[in-house]
């Protein structure tokens, strides 16, 4: 029985052909998702906002926003902030937490509860989550901490195993990647939790393991074709790792969009940011990892060592000058 094969063997595919392109596009994204982040801002959870949210699911029909919006502002808790979250017929009700110590949200989180049901009687409504200020401010802190060490982690790695210039080509990508996801959230103005921050440190893994896997093989064909130009050389390297990219990238896809449409609501986000990610994160070891490499000068010599040709040098000058030493 044969084998399935989504790659052939033989693929040829001048990807770095439309790096010029693909840059500008990867560019233009990133410049729109700084701006969408910049003038919508994000739909921050409770996680990071602090307060108080509870999830109100509509059996029947769902009301408008500003009708929910006037009926939860009449309880008297403050200004509510009104998203749909997951399904149609569903909202994610945020309200300010109360001054006072926890029986004061506790309070307010029951008259929450019973105010949305007075006002919706076939709605149904999940537990209250409340954090406080100063948890979302540490939070907003940690989240912010871990993405950039381990963006910066991660660069360190790679140049230390590869050189500064691969370095260089991994922590671009990775920014492309998480700016994106940024983006997207922002356009889309889903709601950015903590689910969402655990998303970006999957997305910036997966796409650090698909770069090291194209620089592995650009290594070793630097080693083996000493003449070889370097594009045409990065073109055999994406080819040589096509079929193990496309058969993960694939397997991944097919499982989170099952997740995704069959999932439950309270994980949406968070699948839908690893499904943006993986998209993005296959893009751009291809088309901003591998371009990055060719206008940091990245040839045939970037591996040979140092005191080899030294050693080079030094045999030639004895040569010439008949065996004195210099």
């Amino acid at each position: 029985m044969r084998l399935l094969k989504l790659v052939p063997d033989d693929t040829n595919i001048q990807f770095l052909k439309w790096r010029n392109i693909a840059m500008a596009i990867s560019f233009v994204s990133i410049v729109l998702s700084i701006v969408l982040v910049a003038v919508r801002g994000l739909n921050l959870g409770v996680d990071f906002v602090g307060g108080q949210s509870v999830r109100v699911e509509f059996t029947q029909a769902m009301p408008s926003i500003d009708v929910i919006r006037e009926k939860v502002d009449a309880i008297g808790l403050g200004e509510p902030t009104i998203q749909q979250f997951g399904s149609d017929k569903a909202v994610s009700v945020r309200t300010a937490l109360p001054e006072g110590d926890k029986a004061a949200a506790d309070r307010a989180g029951k008259q929450l509860v019973q105010g949305i049901q007075k006002a919706f009687p076939t709605a149904k409504t999940g537990s209250v989550e409340t954090v406080s200020g100063k948890v979302s401010d540490e939070l907003i802190r940690t989240g912010a901490l871990s993405l950039a060490l381990a963006m910066l982690g991660i660069s360190i790695y790679i140049w230390v195993r590869f050189e500064w210039q691969f370095g260089v080509g991994a922590l671009f990508a990775l920014f492309h990647d998480v700016t994106l996801t940024f983006g997207f959230f922002a356009l889309t103005q889903m709601q950015f939790d903590l689910n969402i921050v655990a998303a970006l440190l999957t997305i910036i893994g997966y796409s650090l393991n698909d770069t090291i896997v194209v620089f592995d093989r650009v290594r070793e064909n630097l080693k083996k074709y000493r003449k070889m130009e370097i594009i045409p050389l990065l073109d055999l390297s994406l080819n040589e790792t096509l079929s193990r990219t496309v058969m993960t990238s694939l397997s991944m896809l097919i499982a989170l969009t099952m997740l995704l449409v069959f999932g439950p609501d309270v994980i949406f986000g968070f699948t839908a940011a690893m499904l943006l990610g993986i998209f993005i994160g296959t893009y751009s070891s291809i088309y901003m990892s591998a371009p990055i490499l060719v206008w940091l000068k990245v040839g045939p010599d970037s591996f040979v060592p140092r005191t080899s040709a030294a050693s080079a040098g030094a045999e030639r000058i004895e040569r010439k000058d008949d065996g004195a030493v210099v």
